[in-house]
Order: structure tokens, then sequence, then C-alpha cells
């Protein structure tokens, strides 16, 4: 018997009327006599339930639902229709034990007192969840160890970097130990090597307390590295959920075949073997690099060495950000 999903949405829908002003003087006094207003469907009829200890990428260009999904999922706004369950608590009735067990983290805004040093946070956070001192202790040198911030909890948020502060919002908001984390582009604005720590951090968040995550990110090797199963939205419609490795499958129809040639070797004589993407001279170093249909890419690289001065070769999965794209372009799963 598989077990409860702790997530549940059902023809989830979450509609604005958006009012629409005609420009000038004239749109202004018109305006003050009839208002035209326009419903923005951001969620429209989707449903999808996720079980304890999933982490799922939520996946969408902007405009597409994804923060207004979290925020229903939360409780912060209410849906025009359709039904939500998490923990097995309706989110918009705000109860203190539901709020106690889940966290949103939104990479765009913080809870951190500018002013004030993050432990300040931390003690504020420990009174409103009503977090018992032991277990404060430990979850705080838990995540203050796993994330190495030990050094900057005293400092006042304002002279922390933007990766310091991040790592400080997540300990802010995993200090309760939430079951359930709702985590919106975590990673944006990082820079490559904080991106990847807390990657790390999230994966073993993930493994020590079997928290169920939902991400959403801009950053598809957030998607890659962290979550198996992929929802991709699209202007408020669910247009896939499933396995991410099926949507590579479908979608990368080509392979990446990077070259370097002991000698120069012609555009022409690569155009034979597929569609050159790029072809350059770096000194004595001579590079290609090749898009092949990935059915074939193994029999491509075959011949390229048979015929061609190649000294390496590698073949390479497309980009994920390109395969969405084209999910996207197609707007058929």
């Amino acid at each position: 018997m598989s077990p409860q999903p702790i997530i549940q949405v059902k023809n989830l829908r979450r509609h604005f009327k958006v009012y629409q002003k005609q420009p000038g003087l004239m749109g202004s006094i018109k305006s003050l006599f009839k208002r035209k207003y326009k419903t923005v469907k951001a969620v429209d009829n989707i449903s999808f339930e996720i079980k304890r200890g999933e982490v799922v990428g939520f996946i969408g260009q902007n405009g597409a639902g994804k923060t207004t999904t979290l925020k229903v999922l939360s409780g912060l706004l209410f849906p025009t229709a359709g039904e939500v369950s998490v923990l097995g608590f309706d989110p918009w009735d705000r109860k203190p034990e539901f709020q106690k067990q889940f966290s949103l983290i939104m990479g765009q805004k913080n809870q951190l007192w500018w002013d004030l040093p993050a432990m300040e946070t931390f003690l504020l956070n420990k009174a409103i969840y009503e977090v018992p001192n032991d277990q404060f202790e430990q979850s705080l040198n838990k995540l203050v160890d796993l994330l190495q911030v030990r050094d900057i909890l005293n400092i006042q948020v304002r002279k922390l970097s933007l990766g310091q502060r991040m790592k400080c919002e997540l300990i802010a908001a995993l200090l309760h130990n939430p079951q359930v984390l709702f985590l919106d582009e975590p990673t944006i604005g990082l820079d490559v090597v904080m991106q990847k720590a807390l990657r790390d951090f999230i994966k073993a968040y993930n493994q020590e307390f079997n928290a169920t995550i939902i991400l959403t990110s801009h950053y598809m090797d957030d998607v890659k590295e962290l979550c198996e199963r992929a929802i991709i939205i699209d202007k408020g419609k669910l247009i896939f959920d499933g396995k991410l490795h099926n949507i590579i499958d479908k979608y990368a129809r080509n392979k990446i075949l990077s070259l370097v040639f002991s000698q120069a070797v012609t555009k022409q004589k690569l155009e034979k073997f597929g569609q050159v993407k790029e072809h350059k001279q770096n000194g004595s170093a001579y590079t290609a690099t090749l898009l092949v249909p990935r059915k074939k890419a193994a029999a491509v690289a075959s011949d390229l060495l048979k015929e061609l001065p190649v000294e390496d070769l590698n073949i390479e999965e497309p980009p994920i950000e390109a395969i969405i794209r084209e999910v996207f372009q197609s707007g058929n799963v």
C-alpha cells in the first residue's frame, strides 16, 4: 500500500482581476466612471500529489504560476477554486499546528532583521515557533555546521555577503525542523560556488529529515542535481508531471560532440558529420562542437575518429535549459 501523499492538489485555480487603465489624462477621467478589468488565470486547473521525502522541481517561465501555487500551498493566498491539502491541513486555515510544520523560503525576500545579527532573528523564531531549548540548540548547531557560518552569527546582517545572508535565511526557516519546504528561487543571485553549497545543503537536509521539498528555480543545475521528478507549468496550466529523465530523453533529440584536433580541419569537412555549432583555432589548438542525432552519436563519433585527426572527443547531453525550452515551444508533452 503506497503512503498517503503529504501534498494533494486537485483542480486548483487562482485567478486575479487586473485593472486596465487607458493611457493619458482622458483614460484617467474615464476610469472615474467606468473601469475595465481583465481576469488573469495565474493558476488554471492543475492537479498533482507529492509523497513524503520527495524533492520535486517546479519549473516554468516567468509568470507561469509557480510562485502563486507555492503561496496557495503555504496559505498566503486563497484559491479561486479547487482543493488543497498539505500535511492533512487546509493551508488557508492557517492553524498553528500547520504553520509549525512548513517553511516558505523565497530567494528575493528576507526575514532577517537588517540592522541586527542573524542570531537575534534565530532567537525570535525560536519564540514564535515555541521551539524547546534543547531542540533549538541541537538544530542550530547542526545547521550552522552544515552551512559553515558559525563565525558570522553575531555580525549585523547588512554587513554580510549575499551568500552569507542566504545561508542565514535558510537557518532561520529551518530551526523548527519543518516537514515541508517550499523553496522559491533559493539560489537566485548567488555565484556558482555558493549555488553548489546551497544545493549540497538542501540535499543533506532532505536526507537527514526526510523532508518533502518543492523547488522552483531558473537555474536548471538546481533541478537537475536535486530532483528526480519535475512538474512543468506554463501559463497556469500543468503540461508535464513525471521523471526528469523522461523529459530529457524525449526532448534531447541531439547530443553534443566536443572535438579537439591535432591539425586544422575545415568546417566543410565537419558539416557532413553533423550541425557545426562551433569551429575555431586558438593558437595551435583546433576545436569544434557538433550537434548530432542522439541515436547516431556513437556511429558518428566512430566515423570521426577514423576519418579525421581527432586528438580528443567527448559526447555530452545538451544543457537542460535547452531541453525545457523545447518543451515550452512544443506546448505538448
